[in-house]
């Protein structure tokens, strides 16, 4: 067990309340950055920014309309919106309206969204653009809570007799309201702000549901207040940082980042366009980021892939740095474990100097140039990539939390950082392992319940704070926490022995260049499986050199030599597993994995369930006639 003695005293009930000061101590210094449409008219986008004083008096504005709406306290609001400036000037309006954001993500279907808005009793829809409207509009008769609905993109929006009067208005419009209400009452916002206590709710955020409903987890104000002062804590932070923040806000990672952005007070720029970040980065030129491990696969894999169509001498040097990049984070990281001093031998010292010239610091500056740290989170990276970019400068700090433990439980600690774990508790969270090998979290960061579920909540939170993560783990004498797999995702083989996928997945991602998703198979049969998705742009870049250019994704999966070039990984990776562990048989899909077809979570994490259920013919296909030996 490990009960961290540093603990987080004397925060203020709210992030609103941090907001507050944060304005008040440095009202000039730049907050946001965003992107406009350039003022050419083409080319790439232009940039703006707004400074911490610019960005409260839009927020107070957009409190002030909520509350002249007649938002009450904790009463809910929802957001449907991709990554923007305005999501986060949007939530903490509510958050100082002493209201509740509910978010919802963009890419939800109508179905599900109705859900969320119903379950959560949310009063108000803030929606990003005419497809988020069209959504609300459609469920119109089941949410006769919903009173109002305010558009963010006015562009493709038109009025429609059906809607109820004011029911419909603009962010513009909600900031206007907000602007003549406190002209009025000019502490109106102060006062909710003042009133906010550290258990009222300030978030509820619907869990991705790998399987099922998805559940509103409750995370009151005390949670992010706390996250903000713990992640500044750690001293991974600094005031002079730039941040690039893309990740979903709809999510409980992207959401936390706000909350110690608030808490620092260094630069955020913001921008969702996933298709955008690599036009972004070298403008941007971060300091720090996070990412989900999808990210720095895909980087991988398209530095890979690029390397092999530069030919086999440049493959053949990307590949000895690669190995050479692997060997010095190892060794440097078991050198500052044993005596503080990231040491390195000559000779590798002097074969890593001749890898950064040929082929690292074109790798940095393709990310901007400047990252000083990348933290990693949502799910597990495979340590063979971690050690990758360790080696090569860009230093990937994996991360660890749950939505019901508001993101950041874990992270690893700056220099001392160590690849294939998620580091240390941030200050005042305790962490135990249980004798299943479950991690069991308690902490200021937990969240107070499921949403009108008090039986799922008794499931999971015991009655003296103990959160069961469904996660299982192991912890070093040194505090360092290593996540192995989650609990319900254990292969147990008809043959008794016990199987981590997604450690085996790692694994592959980190030997394939072109795989995009594997999910592999195995409970009570004697053997493993798997179905594998590939990277399109990366194996149609390999199908052109391979006499199958000109085909379509699904006719280069099927081509025969395809599969013998996935066989030969496949086999790679077998080498370097127990016999159980061992992949007999796979099947490529026809089609990557994806959110719009349920088979992905929004931060892109596998579902189980799903997959295999949809591929159960090929799984059916694979353990047929064979003896399962």
């Amino acid at each position: 067990m490990s009960d961290t003695q540093t603990k987080i005293e004397n925060r203020p009930p709210s992030v609103a309340n941090l907001f507050l000061e944060r304005v008040a101590a440095t009202p000039d210094a730049e907050a946001y950055r965003y992107p406009v449409p350039s003022s050419s008219g083409s080319g790439p986008d232009d940039w703006a920014s707004l400074s911490w004083a610019q960005a409260a008096e839009r927020v107070e504005a957009i409190a002030a309309g909520l509350i002249a709406l007649g938002v009450r306290p904790e009463e809910r609001v929802a957001l449907a919106s991709a990554t923007r400036v305005e999501w986060i000037l949007a939530d903490l309006g509510i958050m100082c309206a002493g209201a509740a954001t509910t978010t919802v993500y963009p890419s939800t279907n109508t179905s599900e969204s109705a859900f969320i808005l119903s379950d959560s009793e949310s009063r108000v829809l803030i929606a990003e653009d005419a497809a988020q409207l069209a959504k609300a509009r459609h469920s119109r008769a089941e949410l006769p809570g919903l009173r109002h609905v305010v558009v963010l993109d006015t562009e493709g929006v038109d009025a429609d007799e059906s809607d109820p009067e004011g029911w419909l208005l603009t962010l513009a419009d909600l900031e206007k309201s907000g602007t003549e209400h406190l002209a009025h009452h000019p502490e109106a916002v102060r006062d909710r702000v003042g009133a906010i206590t550290a258990d009222q709710l300030a978030t509820l955020i619907y869990t991705s549901g790998t399987t099922g409903r998805p559940k509103g987890v409750r995370l009151p104000h005390d949670c992010w207040s706390y996250m903000a002062k713990a992640i500044a804590a750690t001293g991974l932070v600094r005031q002079d940082d730039v941040q690039y923040l893309w990740l979903p806000l709809a999510h409980v990672f992207g959401k936390v980042l706000t909350s110690g952005h608030i808490e620092v007070g260094h630069v955020t720029a913001v921008d969702g366009r996933v298709d955008k970040i690599i036009e972004n980065l070298p403008v941007v030129r971060p300091t720090y980021m996070a990412a989900v491990p999808r990210i720095f696969e895909k980087v991988y894999n398209g530095v890979a892939a690029k390397a092999r169509a530069g030919g086999n001498a440049k493959y053949r040097i990307f590949q000895w740095a690669a190995g050479v990049a692997r060997e010095y984070a190892q060794v440097s990281q078991d050198n500052f474990r044993r005596t503080g001093t990231a040491h390195v031998p000559y000779g590798l010292r002097s074969r890593h100097k001749v890898a950064d010239t040929l082929v690292y610091s074109k790798l940095r500056e393709a990310f901007g140039g400047r990252l000083r740290a990348a933290v990693s989170g949502s799910a597990a990276l495979a340590p063979e990539i971690g050690y990758f970019f360790a080696g090569a400068g860009v230093h990937v700090l994996e991360g660890y939390g749950l939505t019901e433990t508001s993101a950041a439980s874990f992270v690893n600690p700056g220099e001392a950082y160590r690849t294939g774990t998620v580091g240390k508790p941030l200050p005042g969270t305790e962490v135990r392992i249980a004798e299943d090998g479950e991690i069991l979290l308690r902490g200021p960061g937990i969240m107070s319940g499921y949403h009108g579920l008090p039986e799922k909540t008794a499931e999971v939170l015991e009655s003296d704070g103990w959160f069961h993560t469904g996660d299982i783990g192991e912890l070093s004498v040194d505090g360092y926490l290593r996540i192995t797999d989650r609990k319900k995702d254990i292969i147990k083989t008809s043959g008794g022995k016990y199987i981590a996928p997604a450690e085996v997945e790692g694994r592959f991602k980190a030997v394939c260049p072109y795989v995009s998703n594997i999910l592999v198979h195995g409970g009570d049969r004697n053997f493993c499986t798997a179905l594998i998705s590939l990277d399109e742009p990366a194996i149609t870049d390999w199908a052109e050199e391979n006499g199958l250019g000109g085909k379509s994704y699904a006719e280069i999966v099927a081509a025969e030599e395809t599969v013998t070039l996935i066989d030969g990984y496949v086999r790679q990776l077998n080498a370097d597993l127990q016999r159980w562990e061992t992949i007999k048989k796979f099947r490529l899909l026809p089609r990557d994995l994806d959110i719009e077809h349920g088979e992905l979570t929004p931060s892109l994490k596998l579902k189980r369930p799903v997959v295999e259920r949809e591929y159960s013919h090929l799984l059916d296909e694979m353990y047929a006639g064979a003896r399962e030996a």
